[in-house]
């Protein structure tokens, strides 16, 4: 900063946090094509990027689209001034059928909680410091939880960072959710399924061709001999304009771990290659995840997206007793316009059995028992949404999924008749088919989040022949109270 005064000149800009209830109204305006993602496959993006997208869209303020940008825009508002500052109130509840909150594998017991938090915003010009502290007795239910389950009232920081953000380059360190790839379905290689995890991130460049890195520790582990084991993740994105519509991003990710270990500086450098610096270089330390992401936005409105994985591919033992089932992962997702003011968004992924696991079980994709990216494997779904807007402050969404899951899971070792396992659907596969309805969006002083549908289950907990018809979903709903002004 010192030996770079020029860059001071730049304004810090807050993230639009992924539980925001107003970020499915962007969504709907970036689906349609109306204004340009800020981010491809890439979330969270923060409030500057969304007016950039809004004001070079120069869309009628007439027009549904534009009278919601307006009203984005203005939910949205900065105070033009060096340091300024935000605090946000919410207050209300929770109500859910399982604590975990995953409708398509629900786990935990259902409930009616109270919800509340406070989040509080600094920016001093090119430096934001984030802080919203929640009160959420649910967690303490929630299988995926990592902290303290004896507490009858339960707290978490649902946000808590410090970034810096100059023109071309930007760091950051704290909890954030992060998504990488396709919205709608979690990313393979980093998703908001788990509670968020202190890490440190870096990116450089423009929209157009920009390198981003993040680091983390994960929770230690104990090995069967009583030894603690020390365990990091490092990921990295290389995105870049191949044309104006056509986007490609090319990215790795790894799981390091050992009694000994440390987070290797060649393993958290983000212009290096990790395959060069682990299987065909250095050492063979650490679990490597490679992948590519494609973004084609057409010229009739129609919107295409890829994601995929490669965590191992054999080209040797492919047949017989020692073979050894690929790792692999993959995402497509297409959208665009319905009508003047409708979207509509059809994704589709799957998952090998073996996807996001290693031999060494410390190396497998997930932190504190819950997978970094998706939660489990050897699976496959299919996802049509339609998203209608109401009134510049709701957007209303029926949905209909179909899943197909085996009976892999990535906390599971990979097991040693490994020459025995399928590619896909280990054992018996479960199918459910479910029929939902989101809602989000504020009115007033009313923020309000739901997810409620009906799955239909067959060979229910992969128990042949066995079927059921429950109801899945969860409700959130606050008073915001929030006050911004210039710090003097």
């Amino acid at each position: 900063m010192v030996l770079a005064p020029a860059l001071l000149s730049a304004q810090a800009s807050p993230y639009i946090p992924l539980d925001d209830p107003r970020l499915p109204l962007i969504e709907h305006l970036i689906t349609r094509g109306d204004i340009d993602d800020p981010s491809p496959m890439v979330r969270p993006f923060r409030r500057a990027d969304l007016f950039r997208a809004i004001d070079s869209a120069q869309l009628d303020s007439t027009s549904p689209s534009g009278r919601l940008a307006l009203a984005l825009r203005e939910d949205y508002r900065q105070e033009d001034a060096e340091a300024w500052g935000r605090v946000e109130g919410r207050i209300g509840g929770q109500a859910y059928s399982n604590a975990r909150l995953d409708v398509m594998h629900p786990q935990g017991p259902d409930g009616v909680q109270p919800y509340a938090d406070l989040g509080l915003t600094a920016v001093f010009g090119p430096i934001a410091v984030v802080a919203r502290p929640a009160m959420e007795p649910r967690v303490t239910d929630d299988p995926a939880w990592p902290g303290r389950k004896d507490l009858e009232v339960a707290f978490r920081m649902r946000e808590a960072y410090l970034s810096a953000q100059f023109k071309w380059f930007s760091i950051f360190f704290g909890d954030l959710q992060r998504q990488w790839g396709p919205m709608g379905l979690n990313g393979i290689s980093l998703s908001n399924y788990s509670y968020p995890r202190t890490s440190w991130a870096f990116y450089v460049g423009k929209p157009s061709i920009n390198l981003r890195a993040l680091g983390a520790e994960l929770r230690d582990e104990v090995d069967s001999m009583g030894n603690t084991v020390h365990r990091y993740w490092f990921g990295h994105r290389l995105a870049f304009n191949v044309t104006k519509r056509f986007r490609v991003a090319l990215w790795e990710t790894t799981v390091l771990s050992g009694v000994d270990q440390n987070f290797l500086g060649r393993y958290r450098n983000p212009a290096s290659v990790l395959l060069l610096a682990n299987t065909y270089g250095l050492s063979a330390e650490g679990n490597v995840m490679i992948g590519t992401d494609l973004y084609w936005r057409t010229a009739r409105g129609l919107t295409l997206e890829a994601q995929i994985a490669i965590d191992d591919i054999q080209y040797k033992n492919r047949t017989g007793p020692d073979r050894f089932p690929n790792r692999l992962a993959g995402t497509v997702a297409a959208y665009g316009p319905l009508g003047p003011r409708m979207t509509w968004r059809l994704l589709y992924t799957r998952a090998s059995s073996l996807a996001f696991r290693a031999q060494n079980p410390f190396e497998s994709f997930i932190d504190a028992g819950v997978g970094i990216g998706r939660n489990f494997a050897d699976n496959d779904q299919l996802k049509a949404i339609v998203s209608v807007p109401i009134r510049q402050q709701w957007v209303l969404a029926p949905e209909a999924t179909v899943r197909r899951q085996g009976q892999g899971r990535i906390t599971d070792p990979i097991p040693p008749d490994v020459g025995n396992v399928p590619q896909i659907f280990i054992g018996t596969v479960e199918t459910t088919y479910r029929l939902g309805l989101t809602l989000s969006g504020r009115q007033g002083i009313l923020d309000v989040q739901t997810n409620l549908g009906v799955n239909q289950v067959h060979n229910a907990g992969h128990q042949a022949g066995v079927n059921r018809t429950e109801f899945q979903g969860w409700v959130q709903a606050t008073l915001v109270f929030d006050w911004q002004g210039v710090i003097k």
